[in-house]
């Protein structure tokens, strides 16, 4: 193999794959990237065996071919090069010499034959969408991923795509985010499968503004091909979490006493300064709803009070319920609208919170002390 590539290529696509590598591995391959040249591009590939991404770069191919090397070292010496091109060339026994201005390394690696080939998926249960929409889907909802692994189910993100729709969905137990966009899927395409919290948040670090997403599944795997207008392609792997998601749809409260319309922005910045003065033994704020008026409050004993009123227009009566305040601020904060709608049944029942658009979240109240 011997090729040409500009730096900001190779640390492009470096960048890209090299998060899932695992420092702590066995085997050794797992510590390596996978480089194979043809034509104008070279491609890496690294994976953990749960999670694997490959991204293609632009590159002057003289000789095509295939090795691995360590990716930690040649991103390594990547980053801290200086002139803007690089020469590699690899021999027969997989050593890599690399040569860039007046610097020149060797780095041995392991034949590309020894690494983790890739799963093959059909063309048949596919869809594709903008990367911008599941980008803001999986802001909405990621962050309601159980991190307790006990619970294994719930440690991902379950993704549906029926009804022309792609629904995500994200719980803890304690507060769920579900977002939906409207898709075309094929009745071949339909299908739901749950993907890990790992992939999710590659996922979350790759996806762009701009550009397509290609969603393609089978029974225990899940392939997301990133692609932007600049004609790079980024492919993330990985396995599903095996398992039947609990039925979500029994957690969203049928009906509604009370819809509350609020500044997104005043409610966040009032609830932030009240959690301040909560404590871990007494970590909740209380809403009351009186007349016009939202009061906030925060009280534990150790660390003392706030409260805060903002002004809303509320005709209802006058009501009380108690939120973790985190479990309210991460979803204001992952949202962009100006205005939020709260939907309560009583103090007891779990809390809705609604936007203008295909989002809504459930949390479960605290009790009022």
């Amino acid at each position: 193999m011997n090729l040409t590539i500009a730096k900001e290529q190779l640390s492009a696509g470096l960048q890209a794959v090299q998060n899932v590598v695992s420092t702590r591995t066995t085997l050794p391959i797992l510590s390596n990237v996978l480089l194979r040249a043809e034509e104008d591009r070279l491609e890496l590939t690294a994976t953990d065996l749960d999670v694997t991404i490959t991204c293609s770069v632009e590159a002057s191919v003289k000789k095509p071919g295939a090795t691995t090397v360590p990716v930690k070292k040649l991103f390594g010496i990547v980053r801290e090069l200086t002139t803007p091109e690089i020469e590699m060339e690899v021999d027969d026994k997989n050593v890599t010499s690399l040569r860039s201005g007046s610097s020149f390394f060797k780095i041995r690696g392991l034949g590309a034959e020894e690494f983790p080939p890739l799963p093959k998926f059909k063309e048949d249960k596919k869809v594709a969408l903008p990367q911008e929409k599941i980008k803001g889907m999986l802001r909405k909802t990621a962050f309601a991923i159980s991190t307790d692994e006990s619970r294994y189910v719930l440690n991902g993100i379950f993704m549906s795509l029926k009804e022309h729709k792609l629904t995500l969905v994200a719980t803890d137990g304690r507060r769920l985010a579900l977002a939906d966009e409207e898709v075309d899927v094929s009745e071949k395409s339909q299908g739901e499968f749950i993907i890990p919290a790992k992939t999710v948040n590659e996922l979350n670090r790759l996806l762009q503004d701009k550009g397509e997403i290609e969603i393609k599944y089978t029974e225990n795997q899940a392939a997301f091909a990133l692609k932007d207008e600049k004609g790079s392609s980024v492919l993330v792997i990985s396995k599903l979490i095996e398992g039947n998601y609990p039925n979500y749809r029994q957690v969203i409260p049928a009906e509604t006493k009370e819809r509350i319309a609020l500044a997104r922005e005043e409610f966040l910045h009032a609830l932030r300064r009240a959690e301040i003065m909560t404590s871990e033994k007494s970590n909740s704020v209380k809403l009351s709803f009186g007349k016009n008026n939202l009061a906030i409050t925060a009280n534990s004993p150790e660390v003392g009070e706030a409260r805060e009123t903002l002004a809303i227009n509320y005709k209802g009566k006058d009501m009380a319920i108690a939120f973790n305040p985190g479990y309210v601020i991460e979803p204001l904060n992952a949202l962009s609208n100006d205005e939020v709608f709260l939907e309560l049944i009583d103090e007891l029942s779990p809390g809705v919170l609604k936007i203008n658009g295909p989002f809504l979240y459930v949390v479960m109240p605290m009790r009022l002390s």
